[in-house]
C-alpha cells in the first residue's frame, strides 16, 4: 500500500491525554476508532518507506492527532549525529505529519556500536554545551523543534557538578528546544537517588514543557540495592500520580501520554490509565477557569 505523502498539514497535540501505540493494537484501532485524544509511536518503527506498517499508521494519523518518539538519535553521544537516522527521521516526519517530535536526553551509542538504553549524561558545564549544540544541528538539519525527554537513571557520574533539572533547564534554554517532561521518570531517579522529585518540577519552566509522560515502573533488588526501573510494564503508580498532579499545578494541562512497551495489556486497560489522567487535566482546566 502507498501512503499519500501529499497530505502534510500537522494535526496540534491537545492538552488532553493519550496513549503509546504499540503494534498489537492499530488493528483494534483502525476498526473501532476509540475515543482517545492522540496517539504517539516510536519513530524508528516508521524509518522504512512504504508497507503496511506505514499505511496502518497514515490511516491513523487521519483521524488522530499524531506524535512522534524518538529513541535512537543519540544527542549526548560522541560519535557525529547519524545522517542517515536523521534523513530517515525526517521523512517520516514530512509522510505523518506529527503535532510534536520528541527525543531523549541521553547517550545510546559510541564507536558507532548501539546498546539500545537510554544511558544518562554526566551533567557538567562541558557535557551541557555538546548537547545543547547537537540538538541545534539536528533540529536545523530536521527543520523541527524537538521535545527532549529527562530519562531514568540507576547510577550517578561522580564528577557531575549540575543538578539534572538545572541541566535539563539550560538545555532547552541554549537549544530552543521544548521539554517532554517523564514524570515517571523524575520520581523513580529521585527515589534512587535521594533527591527531592519536587524541586525537580519547580525547577522546569512551564512554558517550556510541551507534553508529560507516564508509566509504570517495578522494584528490584540488584545486589543488596534496592532499585526502581523504568519498565513502562505496569500501571501508573499513585506515588507517580500524585507527582503528576504536583506538576501540572506548576505547568498548567499539557498533552499527556501513557507509555506502556513491554508486558502489553488488554487496549482498553490503556484507555483507563488515559481517563485516569484526562481526570488531572479536567480539574486543571477548571481550577484554571
Amino acid at each position: 500500500m502507498i501512503v499519500d505523502t501529499q497530505v502534510s498539514r500537522r494535526s496540534p497535540i491537545p492538552a488532553r491525554a493519550g496513549i503509546g501505540l504499540r503494534a498489537p493494537h492499530i488493528r483494534q484501532v483502525l476498526d473501532t476508532r476509540p475515543d482517545v485524544a492522540w496517539f504517539e509511536v516510536h519513530s524508528e518503527n516508521y524509518f522504512a518507506p512504504g508497507g503496511r506498517a506505514a499505511a496502518d499508521l497514515d490511516a491513523v494519523r487521519r483521524d488522530y492527532a499524531l506524535s512522534l518518539h524518538g529513541v535512537g538519535l543519540s544527542l549526548g553521544g560522541s560519535d557525529p549525529l547519524d545522517a542517515a537516522h536523521i534523513d530517515h527521521l525526517k521523512r517520516a516526519i514530512a509522510c505523518f505529519a506529527p503535532g510534536l517530535v520528541s527525543e531523549h536526553l541521553c547517550w545510546t551509542a559510541a564507536g558507532m556500536q548501539h546498546f539500545h538504553d537510554l544511558l544518562p549524561l554526566p551533567y557538567t558545564e562541558e557535557a551541557l554545551r555538546h548537547v545543547s549544540g547537537r540538538i541545534v544541528e539536528a533540529q536545523e538539519r530536521l527543520d523541527a523543534r524537538l521535545l527532549i525527554e529527562n530519562v531514568s537513571s540507576y547510577l550517578e557520574f561522580g564528577h557531575s557538578t549540575i543538578p539534572e533539572w538545572e541541566f535539563l533547564r539550560e538545555v532547552a534554554a541554549r537549544s530552543g528546544c521544548g521539554i517532554l517532561l517523564d514524570v515517571n521518570n523524575v520520581y523513580v531517579s529521585a527515589i534512587n537517588h535521594g533527591f527531592d522529585a519536587r524541586k525537580y518540577i519547580d525547577a522546569i519552566p512551564a512554558e517550556a514543557v510541551g507534553e508529560i509522560h507516564l508509566a509504570g515502573h517495578v522494584a528490584k533488588d540488584i545486589e543488596g540495592t534496592s532499585l526502581l526501573i523504568d519498565s513502562h510494564s505496569r500501571p501508573v503508580t499513585e506515588a507517580v500520580w500524585d507527582l503528576y498532579a504536583y506538576a501540572l499545578k506548576k505547568t498548567g494541562p499539557k498533552p499527556t501520554l501513557i507509555e506502556w512497551d513491554s508486558e502489553l495489556p488488554e487496549f482498553g486497560v490503556l484507555q483507563a490509565e488515559a481517563a485516569k489522567a484526562a481526570s488531572y487535566l479536567e480539574a486543571r482546566h477548571v481550577a484554571a477557569a
